[in-house]
């Protein structure tokens, strides 16, 4: 059954290897547990000199702003007319683009790398191909089949990967919306991926004072959150990083100043409060774009603006232009 064994922890960590500890010199301590989101673009927001490859990589994300800088103007703007009945159709199909629409369109294409992910591990999941994942499949095909009574029954630690299982399967239908146990694309993606939804939130402060909360008394105190970061070698002084990192439970996580984390101080800390940047992209597109001032878009206002919202080979060689004279 090595096999059996094998699998079952490739399966785990490539599902959780967001949580392992950071070594000293592997950057902020601590940054695995915490869930922020990524930036829409790396790349300078510098409307004002012609540079607007921050707008196109917010606007279609990285890989499909980099296709359509090799286009010409006329298929990046055929394309671009196309994105817009699609941003419009999944709205309110009314010939209007609204800000609503637009920032659903942005969050869209910011998540594509997650829907990727859930897309490669579809047909791992959905292993009788009926088009959804049922909380037996799931768990058949990440821990392997037993029959009632012998979960584990052939493996080390028979009772840490039971727990295991029981936290799997909770999470699972806090997932599954409808309580079919049956899961969805998005309802799997929920679960594959519960810090990008509102209703997973309880579920990840849950297991993360699991994770942490060693004494098991419903708080994360100081050195539980050190030991999540820091083994201590015998002998050896304690790194400058740790002591810095106990003065930020102090100082940042510890909200209520009582010693220790509660329930809401870890959602703080692991799912902090965020600046909506689809929102903030989508006011800005607008704002640059409604020529007539009436709070939402026109195709043709898009198409007139074409140029901010994608790049094609000739802004591709123009913006070039403009970053080699600002060298200069």
């Amino acid at each position: 059954m090595m096999w059996r064994w094998s699998l079952l922890l490739l399966l785990l960590l490539l599902r959780w290897r967001a949580l392992g500890k950071p070594s000293p010199d592997a950057g902020p301590h601590g940054q695995a547990r915490v869930h922020q989101g990524a930036p829409l673009s790396e790349a300078p927001h510098d409307d004002a000199h012609g540079n607007f490859q921050y707008d196109h990589e917010a606007f279609l994300g990285r890989d499909v702003a980099k296709e359509f800088d090799q286009l010409s103007p006329e298929e990046s703007q055929a394309r671009l007319g196309r994105i817009v009945d699609r941003m419009d159709h999944a709205g309110d199909s009314d010939g209007w683009v609204s800000l609503a629409e637009l920032r659903a369109w942005i969050a869209h294409t910011q998540q594509r790398h997650i829907r990727d992910s859930v897309s490669a591990a579809w047909y791992t999941y959905d292993t009788d191909r009926d088009g959804r994942v049922g909380w037996e499949e799931l768990r058949n095909a990440t821990y392997g089949h037993y029959e009632p009574g012998e979960e584990f029954h052939d493996v080390e630690d028979a009772e840490t990967y039971k727990k295991m299982l029981a936290r799997d399967e909770r999470r699972f239908r806090v997932a599954d919306q409808d309580g079919d146990s049956m899961a969805t694309r998005e309802e799997l993606t929920a679960f594959l991926h519960p810090e990008e939804f509102p209703h997973m939130r309880d579920i990840v402060v849950a297991e993360t004072l699991e994770d942490l909360d060693r004494n098991k008394d419903g708080y994360v105190q100081v050195e539980e959150y050190i030991a999540d970061l820091y083994s201590e070698v015998p002998g050896e002084e304690e790194p400058a990083w740790v002591q810095t990192e106990r003065q930020q439970f102090r100082d940042f996580r510890d909200l209520n100043k009582d010693g220790r984390l509660d329930g809401s101080e870890v959602g703080y800390w692991v799912l902090p409060p965020s600046q909506d940047q689809p929102l903030v992209e989508a006011n800005h597109l607008l704002h640059e774009s409604d020529t007539d001032k009436d709070g939402r878009l026109s195709k043709a206002e898009i198409l007139s603006n074409w140029n901010m919202f994608v790049g094609s080979q000739a802004t591709n060689y123009g913006e070039d232009l403009t970053r080699h004279h600002d060298e200069l």
